[in-house]
């Protein structure tokens, strides 16, 4: 129906999730009305994502060079670190404003089935920032699914002879990913969180 390259883009559109065919027909029919610096911008960001894109080389986050800004405000409680599976979710407890600490990534949750256990994610890192550095408490932000008990779990044997391990608390419903989240239901998990 249309030309290669609109089908082309459509087709890559599409990929995002949430984006159907139709969503991905309207965005790529919009594209096309851009001026060629829009264009070209839009094009340069995406062509650059892999490239200038980095993992924070303490915590696991999205970072521009080896720390992200996170990681370098020194302003930050160093007292506690906030596990979470993916970097995604720390922009999510971010904007609930009400988590002043620093964080680590996990990079999944452990998923024998699948394949992933301990030395699939990064847990001796959590590890050894938990011996070695000035932490005190260890709040784990995981999903409540079946997966994210049992990493909790899991990090709460590893963990407890080092530092104080806390976990969010209900609020978040049971079943759920706390990308989906909002800002109130994350502000009193984050309140209510208890020690395990």
């Amino acid at each position: 129906m249309y030309p290669e390259s609109i089908e082309l883009l459509i087709n890559n559109l599409k990929k995002l999730p949430g984006i159907g065919k139709k969503t991905a027909e309207r965005l790529a029919l919009e594209m096309v009305y851009w001026d060629d610096f829009d264009l070209e911008k839009f094009a340069e960001s995406v062509g650059d994502l892999k490239k200038n894109l980095h993992f924070c080389e303490t915590c696991g986050n999205f970072a521009n060079g080896s720390k992200c800004v996170i990681c370098i405000n020194t302003a930050r409680d160093h007292k506690s670190i906030c596990v979470v599976e993916q970097p995604t979710q720390i922009s999510i407890l971010e904007q609930s404003r009400i988590y002043r600490g620093y964080y680590h990534v996990l990079g999944g949750k452990l998923k024998p089935l699948d394949g992933i256990g301990p030395d699939e994610l990064n847990i001796d890192k959590l590890i050894q920032r938990a011996q070695s550095e000035e932490i005190q408490e260890v709040i784990l932000a995981l999903s409540f699914d079946v997966e994210g008990e049992a990493t909790a779990s899991y990090l709460v044997e590893e963990l407890k002879p080092y530092v104080e391990v806390s976990r969010l608390a209900t609020g978040i419903p049971l079943g759920t990913d706390i990308s989906y989240a909002d800002t109130g239901t994350l502000t009193a998990a984050i309140n209510r969180r208890y020690k395990l």
